[in-house]
């Protein structure tokens, strides 16, 4: 279908579907309004981000806790990916797609795109540090199940299944935040929520955020892992979230709008 065509038969000038040209400038205000926000305000999000994802990880562990079950675990961490949408908290791995689409629209700068990354990631990982030290003193019968699950991840070999899981643990929240921009309708936002954390939990994936809180737990319960155990982890980790999140939902969307950037950019 020619653009003329389609400009014809939408309720938009755009050179896209009505529902794209809506979803791209929500994408790139929110980008937006995230890449301006003041130190302070990144980082007392990300540190509530921290603490409202380890909601998600309580209920996780007392469901695995109980039942031995993956899948019905995942379930259960929607809890804390679903406290950070209503909450308007947010994670480090969620701020790939809106912030990389504003600075492509030139609606933000590499020097915000760092601060917002990193004082994202740091304050992430403070309150979920602060989060398992309360988590684990309230509950020490779930101690063994917390070792179990942090061992999963820091005594995984370095290969290729372990780069796969961390690419996909990346482009599964980079993804979960697409749809979330992709309807107005806060239902369908949570569904949304549940899917992305279903899959990310349930299949274990690796993800940089979530499952160090579990390896922290773990060492603040007593179990024989180090903070260096989880550096190694973390680094390679955190690298193909990255590439995941970057590489396999962002880019291809923003390929996909390349004609609303121009015009943006124009006007």
């Amino acid at each position: 279908m020619s653009d003329d065509r389609r400009r014809e038969i939408g309720d938009s000038d755009e050179a896209v579907e009505d529902e794209l040209a809506e979803s791209f400038d929500a994408t790139v205000t929110e980008g937006a309004e995230r890449l301006n926000r003041p130190w302070r305000i990144v980082l007392i999000t990300g540190f509530f981000g921290g603490l409202e994802v380890g909601l998600g990880v309580a209920a996780y562990l007392g469901v695995l806790h109980q039942t031995g079950d993956h899948l019905l675990a995942g379930l259960a961490f929607s809890v804390g990916l679903i406290a950070l949408l209503l909450a308007h908290s947010e994670l480090f791995t969620e701020n790939f797609l809106m912030p990389i689409a504003a600075l492509v629209a030139k609606e933000g700068t590499f020097g915000q795109l760092a601060r917002l990354w990193g004082g994202t990631l740091v304050a992430n990982l403070a309150g979920g540090w602060v989060f398992m030290g309360l988590l684990t003193t309230a509950f020490p019968d779930w101690h063994e199940t917390l070792a179990e699950s942090a061992h999963h991840y820091v005594d995984a070999p370095f290969g290729w299944q372990s780069i796969v899981l961390a690419v996909l643990g990346g482009s599964t929240i980079t993804l979960m935040t697409r749809m979330q921009q992709g309807t107005q309708s806060d239902p369908a936002k949570i569904v949304a929520t549940v899917i992305g954390g279903f899959l990310l939990a349930g299949l274990q994936l690796f993800h940089s955020i979530l499952d160090s809180l579990l390896i922290f737990g773990a060492i603040q319960s007593g179990a024989d892992i180090t903070y260096l155990d989880w550096l190694g982890w973390f680094g390679y980790v955190l690298l193909f979230n990255v590439l995941g999140g970057l590489v396999l939902v962002t880019a291809l969307r923003l390929l996909r709008t390349k004609d609303l950037f121009a015009e943006r950019k124009k006007g």
